[in-house]
């Protein structure tokens, strides 16, 4: 099994400053205005941007449904690049590890997305059962709405 087989990679440009669009991902006030896919909305628990640090929140889907997530900050280097693991819980065996590129592009920032799962099969049931590649193009989307407003 390759890392290619447990991969998603999702990426996109936002009409912004790279400095911006670090800044809209790594400040509380703002991450919770914006992440998570069309119709979902978050409620923070806690709060720690630092490598080490813990995001502990709730999505809330358009059916209702919520959904306890837990991020860990495992590395930040603003304004290029955020490396953090994703489960349901602290120490969740399934979490899946993601790493967010921000690279100039222009006057506009390309964002990278790689999200690596701890296997293939945990890949395929977050592509088939909770549609990760449109959620994650969704929340990108997201992202680039809500850097569009923080500049006007």
């Amino acid at each position: 099994m390759t890392e290619a087989d447990r991969e998603i990679v999702i990426s996109r440009v936002i009409d912004a400053p790279r400095e911006l669009v670090f800044k809209a991902f790594t400040e509380v006030q703002h991450l919770s205005r914006w992440w998570g896919p069309s119709g979902f909305s978050t409620t923070t628990r806690s709060f720690e941007f630092h490598a080490g640090g813990v995001w502990d929140f709730v999505m809330h889907g358009p059916d209702g449904t919520d959904y306890s997530e837990w991020i860990t900050w495992t590395e930040i280097v603003p304004p290029e690049r955020i490396t953090l693991l994703h489960g349901e819980f602290r120490d969740d065996p399934n979490a899946f590890e993601s790493i967010l590129t921000f690279a100039p592009d222009g006057v506009a920032t390309q964002i990278v997305m790689r999200t690596v799962f701890p296997t293939s099969e945990l890949r395929d049931e977050a592509i088939e059962k909770y549609h990760a590649i449109e959620g994650g193009r969704q929340t990108l989307d997201n992202l680039a709405a809500y850097v569009g407003e923080m500049i006007r």
